[in-house]
């Protein structure tokens, strides 16, 4: 069985089992996306940003509307005016929204109890290594990559991750230079569940040559296959831009991503900058 067809499987087993199929769901009397969204205004303490919850859970800004005015409706959550921007809107839980979200939790846990119950230990133990394995791949094979400004916040969250990696794993630390964005440099970001988990940038770097800046995995979406998607994209948009030729340079103690380079098809050339940090040089034929 293919990786497709035991993924199809695997939706239908579980939306059977645990109830994705009943307009109640867990019972609440409320559906599956009522209650998937009460859960992510439930989880934010001191509420949270509609577009953030747009962008979380990936939902049409029509369908989104109509859910919070069932929550509203229902007297579960309110949308107010951000105090801080007040072109910005904010969804906080009611008191008895908070209520509903514990239930919901507490009746959420019981069926998981309730659906490992049968297992020993030992099934327990591979059933949380294959789900944490399957879930990791899932989101990594499935976030958006997206152009950004690299002065927004989720940009300059991923460089400062990225520059405090660096810092710790060179021996003699990591001081980045100017940060400013560099003339015609395009910057990309993946991020799950509002967070930056991947990030990358291609500037010209010659008449037919691009470079690749600052590419960036977080280390718990290592081995995803989500660097390889990152690189791609800034390969397609090297081509798109007209360039033949893609370079880049890193440091020889990022193993992973020079193994990364190579696996992409990246060949070793000499030095090309004056990148004190830079010390293996690659190049490849778009």
């Amino acid at each position: 069985m293919d990786a497709v067809a035991t993924l199809r499987r695997f939706n239908r087993t579980y939306t059977q089992r645990i109830g994705v199929l009943e307009e109640s769901f867990l019972g609440t009397g409320r559906p599956l996306g009522v209650s998937r969204l009460l859960f992510e205004i439930g989880a934010a303490e001191g509420g949270i940003g509609v577009g953030d919850l747009r962008d979380r859970l990936d939902l049409d800004a029509g369908y989104l509307s109509r859910l919070l005015r069932r929550l509203e409706d229902d007297g579960l959550a309110r949308v107010v005016p951000d105090r801080a921007d007040g072109r910005r809107r904010v969804v906080r839980a009611t008191a008895a929204g908070r209520e509903a979200f514990a239930d919901l939790e507490q009746r959420s846990a019981d069926l998981a109890e309730r659906l490992v119950a049968p297992l020993t230990e030992r099934q327990r133990a591979r059933l949380t290594d294959a789900l944490a394995t399957a879930d990791l791949l899932v989101r990594a094979a499935t976030v958006r990559l997206r152009p950004i400004d690299p002065t927004a916040p989720a940009a300059r969250e991923a460089v400062r991750r990225y520059v405090a990696e660096l810092d710790a794993r060179f021996s003699g630390g990591f001081a980045p230079g100017d940060d400013a964005a560099e003339p015609g440099a395009v910057y990309v970001v993946a991020t799950s569940d509002g967070r930056p988990v991947a990030y990358g940038g291609v500037r010209p770097a010659g008449e037919e040559t691009a470079e690749i800046k600052r590419m960036w995995v977080g280390d718990a979406w290592r081995g995803a296959g989500l660097g390889s998607r990152m690189l791609r994209h800034l390969e397609e948009l090297a081509r798109q831009q007209g360039h033949r030729r893609v370079v880049l340079d890193t440091h020889r103690s990022l193993t992973e991503a020079i193994a990364l380079y190579e696996r992409a098809g990246y060949a070793p050339v000499e030095r090309y900058n004056d990148n004190p940090y830079a010390q293996a040089f690659f190049a490849k034929e778009l």
